[in-house]
C-alpha cells in the first residue's frame, strides 16, 4: 500500500548561530522603540513595554542570575503565572547560557520534587510565597528567587557585577543546535518526561510560521495577541516566539477570571486557546439567556453555523445573506464587542475542536485555525488554513514539516520542529522516533490533503466480543454539552461501553436555571432524575457518531467534577483515565453488575 506523505518545504533559513536571545537582539536592533507588550496595572489600564525597555530588563535580569551562580548549560526553573515577568525570566535564562524549564504553578508537592530532580534544577523563579515555601521543604531543596517586579530589581542590583562582555560570552557560541528549554509534558499515564527542545526547533519553526503562506496571516500588519494561556505549556511560549518575531503585541493576562474584561479593554486581533475556552463562551451566552432572547441566540447561532458550513461546501442560498445580515445586528455582533471588537484569529489546539462551535465563530467573522501538534513538535505540526480548512481537520503541516500514517493509523511527523528527544530517558526517546519520523501515539485519517485525528492509540477500549472502541468520538461529542464538564468512557474488557460523565460546577446553575430546575450543587444533581434525563439526551445524541456496538449502554453521573489536584487531569485539562477509573472502580463495577436500562432507554 502506497503511503500518503503530507509535505510543506521550510521557507526559513536559520543561520547556524541563530539562538533565542539573539532573535530578540535583532528584533530591537531592527526597532528598538517598537512595542513587546502591553501590561496591566490594578486598575485594568494597559501600558505599553517597548523592545528595549524589555531587552534591557532581560539582560539586568541574566546578569543577575550570573551572579547568582547560574552557569551555562546550568537548568532554572521558572513557576508562575502568564505575566511579562515570566518572559522577562525566560529569556534572561537563555541570554545566560543556560536553560529554561517551566514548571506549572498547580504542580503538587510530589510533581515540583519529580521535575526538579530529574532535570537537576538548582534555582527556581516562583512568582507566589506559598510556592517557594513548598519548593523550600523539599528533601532536595533548590535555591529560590521571586518572580516579580521587587524580585527582578533585586537581582538587577545584583549582576551590576557582571560586564556586558562577560553576559555576551555566555551565548556567543550557541548553536541551533543546543538545548534551549527542557519541557515536561503533562503526560495522562506516568511521570511526566522532559522533552528537549533545541534553539533551532524554536526559532526556525516559528519563522516558518510566520513566513508561510497559509498560516501566517494572523501575524502580518498591526496585530494584537491575548496571551492567558499559562506558559509553562509549549502553545503558549511558542506563541510568545511567533509574536515577537512577527512583531505582534503580546497582552498578558495573568488569570482567565478576567479574560472577559481583558478581551475587551485589550482589543487583540488574534488568541491562542483552547476549544474548551470557545465552548465556554459559547454555553455561557446560551445558558445566560431564558424566553424569546434565548429563541433568537440560537436563531443566530444557527444561521452562523449555516454560514460557515456554506463556505466549506462551496454553496451559495439566496436568503442567507438577508438572515445573517439580520442575525448579525440583533446578536452576532454584539458577540464580536464581547470579543473585542477586532478578533479575526482564533488558534485553537489541545485538544479536539467541536465543529459546530467552530462553525459558529467562523460564521460570526472570526477564522478558527485548527491546529494539532505536541510539546515533541514544539507546538503546532499542523493546522488548517484560514480559507481553505475544512473545519474538523487538522489540515496539513506548517512549511518545514512533514506527516504521515503508519500502517495502524499512528500519526508519525518530521521536521525541524521536532524535539531532541527526552532528558535522561534514551529508551522513552527510542521508543518514539521511528527512522526519523517523530510516533505521536495519536490515531489519524489523511483524506483530501488534510488530516483528521481520531483519537490517542494507548485509549483504544477492547471489549469482551474483541470489538475495538476509541472512546475519544464520544467524549468528544459530549464535552461540549454546557453541563458536562468532561466523560471518560468505559469499556476494556467489558461486554459493553458504558461512561463516567463529570458535571461542570462553573456552569451547572445556569444550565439549571434554563431548565426550570431548582439550584442544587453538583452532588445533589448527579442523583435529581430530571438532571439524569437530560445527561441521556446527550449521550444517545453522541451515541449517533458510532455504531451500535460501540454505543454506551449505561452512564453514572458522578457527585463530583475531575480534579487536577487529585491528578485526575493535567494542568493542560487532558483527562488521565487510568486515574478517573481508580478512583470511580466502585462506580465502574456497580455499573456492570447491575442490569439497568440501557442510555436510549433512560430518555
Amino acid at each position: 500500500m502506497t503511503r500518503i506523505v503530507l509535505s510543506s518545504p521550510g521557507l526559513a533559513v536559520i543561520p547556524k548561530g541563530m539562538h533565542v536571545a539573539a532573535m530578540l537582539a535583532e528584533r530591537v536592533a531592527a526597532d528598538p522603540l517598537r512595542a513587546f507588550a502591553e501590561v496591566k496595572d490594578e486598575h485594568g489600564s494597559w501600558s505599553m513595554v517597548t523592545l528595549i525597555e524589555f531587552n534591557t530588563s532581560v539582560r539586568a535580569v541574566a546578569k543577575g542570575l550570573m551572579a547568582s551562580g547560574v552557569q551555562r548549560g546550568d537548568r532554572v526553573g521558572i513557576v508562575g503565572e502568564t505575566r511579562i515577568e515570566w518572559s522577562v525570566m525566560d529569556f534572561a535564562i537563555l541570554a545566560a547560557g543556560a536553560v529554561t524549564v517551566p514548571i506549572y504553578p498547580s504542580s503538587s508537592q510530589s510533581q515540583f520534587a519529580w521535575i526538579i530532580a530529574d532535570a537537576g534544577i538548582h534555582l527556581v523563579a516562583a512568582e507566589r510565597a506559598e510556592t517557594r515555601e513548598t519548593l523550600a521543604a523539599l528533601e532536595a531543596a533548590p535555591a529560590l528567587v521571586g518572580l516579580d517586579k521587587a524580585a527582578m530589581d533585586e537581582l538587577a542590583l545584583l549582576g551590576q557585577i557582571i560586564s556586558d562582555a562577560e553576559l555576551d560570552a555566555r551565548t556567543k557560541d550557541v548553536t541551533v543546535e543546543d538545548l534551549a528549554t527542557i519541557i515536561y509534558t503533562s503526560g495522562t499515564t506516568g511521570r511526566p518526561k522532559g522533552a528537549m527542545l533545541t534553539h533551532g526547533n524554536l526559532v526556525e519553526h516559528s519563522k516558518n510560521v510566520e513566513l508561510d503562506p497559509d498560516f501566517g496571516g494572523f501575524v502580518r500588519g498591526e496585530t494584537r495577541v491575548l496571551l492567558f494561556l499559562p506558559l509553562a505549556h509549549v502553545f503558549a511560549r511558542f506563541v510568545m516566539l511567533v509574536a515577537l518575531g512577527s512583531g505582534a503585541v503580546i497582552g498578558y493576562a495573568p488569570s482567565h477570571k478576567t479574560l472577559a474584561a481583558d478581551l475587551k479593554s485589550f482589543r487583540p486581533t488574534w488568541m491562542p486557546l483552547v476549544p474548551r475556552v470557545l465552548e465556554t463562551i459559547y454555553n455561557r451566552a446560551d445558558t445566560s439567556m431564558t424566553g424569546v432572547r434565548k429563541t433568537l441566540f440560537r436563531w443566530s447561532a444557527k444561521v452562523s453555523r449555516e454560514k460557515s458550513r456554506a463556505r466549506d461546501e462551496g454553496t451559495h442560498r439566496a436568503t442567507l445573506g438577508l438572515r445573517f445580515a439580520i442575525a448579525d445586528k440583533l446578536v452576532l455582533g454584539k458577540i464580536r464587542e464581547l470579543l473585542g471588537g477586532q478578533m479575526a484569529y482564533f488558534l485553537s489546539g489541545g485538544a479536539k475542536l467541536t465543529p459546530e462551535v467552530g462553525h459558529f465563530f467562523r460564521g460570526l467573522g472570526v477564522e478558527v485555525l485548527q491546529g494539532y501538534g505536541l510539546t515533541e513538535t514544539t507546538a503546532a505540526h499542523s493546522g488548517s488554513p484560514d480559507k481553505t480548512g475544512i473545519m474538523g481537520t487538522v489540515g496539513k503541516p506548517i512549511a518545514g514539516g512533514m506527516l504521515t500514517l503508519a500502517d495502524d493509523g499512528e500519526i508519525l511527523t518530521k521536521g525541524a520542529n521536532t524535539f531532541a528527544g527526552y532528558w535522561n530517558a534514551p529508551e522513552a526517546t527510542a521508543e518514539v522516533m521511528r527512522d526519523g519520523w517523530f510516533a505521536t501515539g495519536d490515531l489519524g485519517e489523511i483524506r483530501d490533503g488534510a488530516l483528521s485525528i481520531v483519537g490517542r492509540k494507548k485509549e483504544l477500549l477492547v471489549l469482551s466480543s474483541g470489538k475495538n472502541v476509541q472512546p475519544a468520538m464520544l467524549e468528544d461529542a459530549m464535552r461540549s454539552h454546557p453541563a458536562i464538564q468532561d466523560t471518560v468512557v468505559v469499556g476494556e474488557g467489558r461486554h459493553f461501553v458504558s461512561a463516567l460523565v463529570a458535571l461542570d460546577e462553573a456552569l451547572l446553575a445556569a444550565w439549571l436555571t434554563a431548565h426550570k430546575l431548582p439550584e442544587m450543587g453538583v452532588e445533589e444533581a448527579s442523583m435529581n432524575e430530571r438532571v439524569r434525563e437530560l445527561v441521556g439526551r446527550a449521550i444517545a445524541a453522541a451515541n449517533e457518531h458510532v455504531s451500535r456496538a460501540e454505543a454506551i449502554k449505561e452512564y453514572r453521573i458522578l457527585p463530583r467534577g475531575f480534579s487536577e489536584a487529585r491528578e485526575e487531569m493535567t494542568a493542560s485539562l487532558k483527562i488521565r483515565r487510568d486515574v478517573v477509573i481508580t478512583h470511580f472502580a466502585d462506580v465502574v463495577e456497580e455499573i456492570y453488575s447491575r442490569a439497568m436500562p440501557t442510555a436510549t432507554e433512560s430518555v
